[in-house]
């Protein structure tokens, strides 16, 4: 088994790269997962010398970026000439920045795929040009394993188009972390590591302390190999802990399943 360790920047809303980067580092993290926002440091848009910084500094730290987390919605309706102009914009600073993989949302009406296929296809020459994995997330329209790799399938490429598995939400509505794991399959090509309470109206917790069954997903990704990543959503939950709180029980996780394996 091979496990890298990483944290997501949306936990840290606002914090200069240099500042989360050396947050990371403390907790042992392996790299960054960046959020690519306008109201980020990392954002498209950002000249050469403004990327190249960004990438000096995380190295500089002795990390990689673990990944890019857009936010286009490949099966959004409307026209397709936005998204596929700004996946194509992800992809070039992934390979700038030196990110193996971003992430994209279904963000379609529940459970259709619609132009998912054409968005998808119409960056695959860049995203094998430059090296880089588009992973579309268990998110919204499309929340669960069985629905994610309905996305990916067609193009046969799991080293170029995959699912960033998102601990909770499959399990949330209703599909097992043994079916999901099952059904991703060679598909499953990210992990992000995320606990909330269901009383709570899924409000995140720390890892361990919610209803997310973590120790089954921990079992279960023992034959994988590849990023796990803290998720920790407190640019929407302003209210809960700094980072520092769930990435130490984060760090815990990942050192007790990684040892299992």
């Amino acid at each position: 088994m091979s496990w890298k360790f990483a944290v997501s920047t949306l936990g840290m809303p606002g914090t200069p790269v240099r500042e989360a980067a050396r947050v990371a580092r403390e907790h042992g993290c392996h790299g960054v997962e960046l959020r690519v926002h306008p109201d980020e440091e990392v954002r498209l848009g950002m000249t050469p010398r403004e990327v190249g910084d960004t990438r000096r500094l995380i190295e500089g730290e002795g990390l990689e970026v673990a990944c890019l987390a857009g936010y286009v919605e490949v099966c959004a309706p409307g026209p397709d000439g936005p998204p596929i102009a700004e996946l194509r914009s992800l992809v070039e600073l992934a390979g700038l920045i030196g990110a193996p993989a971003v992430r994209v949302f279904p963000g379609g009406e529940s459970g259709a795929d619609g132009p998912a296929r054409e968005r998808i296809g119409a960056v695959l020459p860049d995203l094998e040009q430059r090296g880089v994995t588009l992973l579309v997330e268990t998110h919204d329209s499309h929340p669960t394993g069985g629905l994610a790799r309905r996305l990916v399938e067609p193009f046969g490429a799991p080293e170029a188009v995959a699912v960033l598995w998102d601990a909770l939400h499959p399990w949330r509505t209703g599909e097992p972390p043994a079916e999901t794991r099952e059904l991703l399959g060679d598909y499953l090509g990210y992990f992000q590591l995320k606990d909330a309470r269901r009383a709570d109206s899924w409000t995140p917790v720390p890892p361990g302390e919610g209803d997310v069954p973590l120790a089954e997903c921990g079992r279960l990704l023992q034959s994988w190999a590849g990023w796990i990543s803290l998720e920790w959503e407190r640019a929407w939950y302003p209210a809960i802990d700094p980072v520092p709180v769930p990435l130490r029980a984060a760090a815990d996780w990942f050192e007790r399943w990684r040892r299992a394996g």
